[in-house]
């Protein structure tokens, strides 16, 4: 999700009616809300009169848990772990009529400076949701220059990744890198940054923070695991914030979008069989949410119906997952 100004806002949730609406309707069905967060979407949707099982890995939302719980004690219950196994998470619930996902980083865990996830809030360089593993220090302070510009590259699509490993592997000689400050600081010394442009450091913290929580993983263990889940009819919406996700979630619905052009003067291949018809075109924020939530203004949200045909084995082939340079 885009960064906010230091007061940040409300936690909104992003393209909420057009989401209810992609999902419709929704009064007595089950839905899987996978990315819970501050429980901005559960929360319409059980106004809405469906029956909600939220998932969320971070254990910082547990007063939004709360706070639906006693709310809507007979339609909503959570369940801990992330949305990349939420067909076996929500195994026992009974057949699932529709699924959301919002990926990446919440405006929640973006405001709390100690999460470590902007680069515009002074807190320990950490960008784990779940708070365990693998954090962005250990990344920045442990990998060689190639590795790092590597990453950089690859997650954030960074086109100055190497002058940026390089100022990082030099200023962290002496000291090691601690704080968010501290690494926007360097990588602005390293690349410059002009009047009007997003910070220079946007491109490296999405990268990192990708990498940390494994996110291009989840994404697409979480799309088959949909598939896997719902039921002939059911919908699935996606929300996402930059365009490496959303290639991912449009080759999903529709796999002939990543896959050759096929020459008019070879044998035609038969089609393989869809797993979501009809495929809704991408939706945008219009001028008003924009208005009220800035942070809206890189999202968009993907939507479909799962057909009868069986569910696919996991496949990232044709998908345009990102791959690390020298990764094995």
């Amino acid at each position: 999700m885009p960064e906010t100004d230091v007061q940040g806002g409300p936690h909104v949730p992003v393209l909420l009616e057009e989401v209810l609406s992609a999902l419709s309707p929704v009064a007595g069905r089950r839905v899987v809300d996978g990315t819970f967060g501050a429980g901005g979407y559960s929360r319409a949707l059980l106004e809405a009169g469906a029956h909600v099982i939220g998932i969320d890995r971070d254990p910082s939302v547990a007063p939004h848990v709360e706070a639906l719980t006693q709310a809507f004690p007979d339609r909503f219950r959570f369940v801990a772990g992330t949305f990349s196994e939420l067909d076996t998470l929500v195994a026992d619930a009974g057949p699932v009529d529709a699924v959301v996902l919002d990926i990446g980083v919440s405006s929640m865990q973006l405001d709390q400076a100690e999460r470590g996830f902007s680069f515009m809030r002074d807190g320990p360089l950490d960008m784990r949701m779940s708070r365990s593993g693998t954090s962005a220090a250990d990344l920045v302070n442990g990998l060689e220059a190639e590795d790092l510009a590597n990453l950089l590259y690859a997650y954030g699509e960074e086109r100055k990744s190497r002058r940026i490993a390089q100022f990082i592997v030099a200023a962290r000689q002496d000291t090691p890198i601690a704080t968010t400050l501290e690494l926007a600081r360097i990588i602005e010394k390293a690349i410059g940054r002009k009047p009007g442009d997003a910070h220079p450091a946007t491109r490296s913290f999405q990268a990192l923070r990708i990498a940390v929580n494994s996110e291009f993983d989840q994404l697409v263990e979480g799309l088959f695991a949909a598939e896997r889940l719902l039921v002939e009819g059911g919908r699935l919406a996606v929300v996402s914030f930059h365009s490496l996700e959303d290639r991912i979630v449009k080759r999903f619905f529709d796999p002939d979008k990543g896959g050759p052009t096929a020459s008019r003067h070879l044998p035609q291949v038969e089609a393989a069989p869809r797993r979501w018809h009809p495929v809704a075109k991408a939706v945008k924020s219009g001028a008003a949410e924009l208005a009220r939530n800035p942070r809206a203004r890189s999202a968009v949200l993907r939507s479909a119906v799962r057909t009868g045909e069986a569910a696919r084995p996991i496949d990232l082939k044709g998908l345009g997952v990102p791959q690390i340079r020298g990764a094995a």
